[in-house]
């Protein structure tokens, strides 16, 4: 047996500690970044509103899709962006995208269908904003405000930035995921380990841990 086992004992057990308050400290500081940016409803003028995919039926948008269209019809409508980018693939079965969807839901309730641009590319956040920046590059822009759910926010920007896009947010505000506090929680906590997930791999994380209705 080791003469000093006591020592070696407590500097694992300090390590184990210590690891374990770092940890926390990353998770609650980025769950409170999430929160803290899914409040903030920045309408800055920028080249382009951009709206994020979220599940469609044959065509027709789901609540949550609905709900990022409205707001990004109102951005439009007091001149934050002269044009609307939508955004979303197709899932396996589906005839229409996402993109498709969204876009005849503006071009319907009055948006000019040559500003509504449809990137029907992508089954989850980093691929359909990996998509619409290339698209928004290519015209030419460089800023963009995006619409999705308050939660997703951050992580949706965090992407933009990647991709090359100096993007803000202005987040729904309305819709099943900010209806009552315990979905908000549920919410907060599921993009927090997504965020963490893709600030560690660069990897989509959708598919993982959330919904696949909420993209």
């Amino acid at each position: 047996m080791s003469p000093h086992p006591r020592p070696v004992l407590r500097f694992f057990r300090r390590l184990f500690i210590g690891m374990t308050l770092m940890s926390m400290l990353v998770v609650g500081g980025t769950a409170f970044r999430v929160w803290q940016v899914g409040r903030v409803d920045d309408r800055d003028h920028a080249d382009v509103v951009v709206v994020l995919g979220a599940a469609q039926y044959a065509g027709k948008p789901s609540k949550v899709l609905e709900a990022r269209l409205r707001k990004a019809k109102a951005l439009y409508d007091e001149g934050v962006a002269e044009y609307v980018v939508t955004g979303g693939g197709r899932r396996a079965g589906d005839r229409f995208t996402e993109a498709e969807a969204g876009r005849k839901w503006l071009v319907d309730r009055g948006v000019p269908k040559e500003k509504v641009i449809g990137v029907g590319e992508g089954n989850d956040t980093l691929g359909t904003m990996r998509a619409v920046a290339t698209e928004v590059r290519q015209r030419g822009w460089g800023s963009a405000v995006i619409v999705s759910d308050p939660w997703h926010s951050l992580r949706a920007r965090t992407m933009a930035h990647d991709a090359g896009i100096d993007a803000w947010t202005s987040p729904t505000h309305s819709g099943p995921i900010v209806q009552t506090r315990e979905t908000q929680a549920r919410y907060i906590l599921r993009e927090t380990a997504a965020l963490l997930y893709y600030r560690a791999t660069k990897a989509p994380a959708d598919g993982i841990v959330l919904d696949s209705e909420v993209g």
